[in-house]
């Protein structure tokens, strides 16, 4: 096992124990306060599809977690890869949410958002799966050497 497979296997347990946690509290939260949920510093926890994202968000940190034995094997590697895209799937949503939020202005207004109401929606607190994105997309990494071991090897 070289070193990027090492560092592949702890960096992508790290991250699915984040999701595994980011998805065990949006149980808690909604256990606690419903779909109406809370914000908490820069986490927000709340939504029409908080069930769901916590579905998503536990069964990415499973897959991530099912992944780190034996990391350099393609079966591995693509389960990191789906439970990356599910990350992707739950964070783009949540960044749709943003978007579509930000351009209706109010009830009593103008139709559209001032610019600075428009920057407002895009300033913390955030959805659990926003913070993990980021970190999902080192997944693109271990892609591209993938590919790039095995066409050294032809």
């Amino acid at each position: 096992m070289d070193n990027a497979t090492k560092f592949g296997s702890i960096y992508f347990a790290v991250l699915g124990i984040a999701a595994l946690a980011f998805g065990i509290a949006e149980f808690v939260v909604m256990g606690m306060y419903g779909t109406e949920g809370t914000a908490w510093g820069p986490l927000d926890i709340s939504g029409l599809f908080l069930p769901w994202r916590a579905i998503i968000l536990i069964g990415a940190g499973l897959m991530y977690l099912s992944s780190v034995t034996n990391f350099a094997d393609i079966r591995q590697l693509a389960k990191a890869v789906a439970a990356s895209i599910m990350v992707w799937i739950v964070a783009g949503m949540s960044f749709w949410g943003m978007i579509a939020g930000s351009i209706p202005g109010g009830e009593d207004g103008p139709w559209f958002s001032s610019p600075a109401d428009f920057a407002a929606a895009y300033s913390y607190p955030y959805m659990p799966a926003i913070f993990l994105l980021p970190f999902s997309l080192v997944i693109i990494y271990f892609i591209l050497r993938r590919r790039r071991v095995t066409v050294g090897r032809e």
